[in-house]
This record gives C-alpha cells, structure tokens and sequence, in this order.
C-alpha cells in the first residue's frame, strides 16, 4: 500500500473516535447524550433541507463539508458545553492543537483543505460558515425542545445564555430567527428555560 492511501485510511480510522466524544445534548427521547459523529450527519442532513430559508445564498456542499468536519478536533481536544464559560477559555488553544495533529495526520494536500474549511467555520465571515454556525446552534436547540427542555433544566441555562450564543445566528436566516425566538419563549414559559 503506498504512503497516501495508508494515511488517508488511518485518518478514517481515527476521526471514528468522534463517535465516542459525547455532547450534553440528548438524542430525540432523552435516552442517551448525543455524540458529535450524530450531531455532525444532522447538521448534514439540516444543511439541504433548511438552505432555502438562508436569507443570502450558500453553496450547500461546502456548509456540509464544514458541519462533518468542524468538530474532529474535539477528537483530542473533548466538547466544550455552550455555556461552561470556564471550559471556554481553554478552547481555542486546545481546538489549535487538536487541528494539528488530525489535520496533519493526512496527506499534505488533503490535510491543507481540510484545515482550511475548518478555519472558515471558526472565523464566521462566509455565508457558508454563518448558516452553518447556525445550523450548529439550532441543531441543540432542536432536540432540547422537543425532549421537553430537560437539557436546559440540568444544566440551569438561562434566556440571556441562549440568545448571546445565537445572537450572529439570528441574522443568517429570518425565518430560523423566529423559530428560535419562539422556541426561546415557549420555554420560558414552561420554566424549562430560566428568564434570566
């Protein structure tokens, strides 16, 4: 076997520990935490079925690429939870260093565009990049909800919370806006949000 493809096989092999890295969010149920390999394929999914919605035009296949690829680095460096402030601090120098080394394990060519998607993803400036942030807010969201906001009740997650970390997202998309504004009340509402 030659040098590239051994490399580019042990990167597959690898990025399959993203299955084993565990978010705070639940699974459609609340029978287990979601992992990130799952909460990758739903952006995935998300990203055809609700481009429509995006109020500036995408090329849906690069914000795919960018929500398979935007949390291998949580392979090494864990998931950080939305609003663990403490965790927060360390993130950017521990996501850096776990960029690092999965994107170096491939070939040079392919390690390079890799990097540079996920580096398009963490700097927001594309529209790419912004539906996708988006799509990585809602996707939570989505799922928090509809297993009755247990998720936010453990944690003690407050409106003030929610809306700063969606607050670049509100503007991607209008109609994803509202949505999220209306889940934010209703479950303030229930309790299951504090307001706050």
């Amino acid at each position: 076997m030659n040098e590239r493809l051994q490399k580019q096989l042990d990167f597959l092999l690898e990025i399959d520990k993203e299955k084993q890295i565990f978010r705070q969010t639940h699974i459609l149920g609340y029978g287990r935490r979601e992992n990130d390999a799952e909460h990758a394929w739903h952006m995935a999914v998300m990203a055809f079925v609700l481009a429509e919605y995006v109020d500036d035009p995408v090329d849906v296949l690069r914000v795919v690429q960018m929500v398979l690829i935007h949390d291998l680095v949580e392979i090494y460096a864990g998931d950080t939870y939305a609003y663990d402030e403490e965790a927060k601090a360390t993130q950017k120098d521990r996501e850096l260093a776990a960029a690092d080394r999965i994107f170096g394990m491939l070939p040079e060519d392919q390690g390079r565009q890799m990097r540079e998607v996920w580096e398009e993803f963490e700097a927001y400036e594309t529209a790419e990049a912004r539906f996708a942030h988006l799509l990585d807010n809602y996707q939570p969201l989505f799922l928090s909800d509809a297993n009755g906001g247990q998720d936010w009740v453990s944690h003690g997650v407050t409106r003030s919370q929610i809306l700063k970390r969606n607050e670049r997202a509100l503007d991607v998309s209008e109609a994803m806006g509202r949505v999220i504004r209306q889940v934010i009340d209703k479950n303030v509402e229930k309790g299951t949000i504090r307001d706050e």
